[in-house]
C-alpha cells in the first residue's frame, strides 16, 4: 500500500521547487495524489475493504486543505500543479 522509496524519490524530483526541497506544498500534494490513486485501484479489486476507506478520506481531506492553502498563497503555482497532476479543470 505504501509508496516504495524509488516511487517517492521520482515524485519528489518531479515536483520539487529547488534542489533540497522535499516538503513543499507541491511535493506533499503530489505524494498524496499518488497514494490516493493507488488506493482507488486497491478498492476496485477489494470492494469490501471498509477500514482503508477511512484512510482514503483522510488523505483526500488533507490534499484538499493543502490545495486550498496553495490557491490562497500562490495561484500560479496552484494552477500549474493541478494541470501537472491532472486534477479537475
Amino acid at each position: 500500500m505504501a509508496l516504495t522509496r524509488n516511487d517517492k524519490e521520482t515524485v519528489v524530483k518531479t515536483f520539487r521547487r529547488s534542489e533540497l526541497d522535499t516538503g513543499s506544498c507541491e511535493v506533499q500534494v503530489a505524494l498524496l495524489t499518488t497514494r490516493i490513486q493507488e488506493l482507488t485501484e486497491h478498492f476496485k479489486r477489494n470492494k469490501n475493504d471498509n477500514h482503508s476507506q477511512r484512510g482514503l478520506v483522510k488523505m483526500v481531506n488533507r490534499r484538499r486543505k493543502l490545495l486550498d492553502y496553495l490557491k490562497k498563497t500562490g495561484p500560479e503555482r496552484y494552477t500549474d500543479l493541478i494541470t501537472k497532476l491532472g486534477l479537475r479543470k
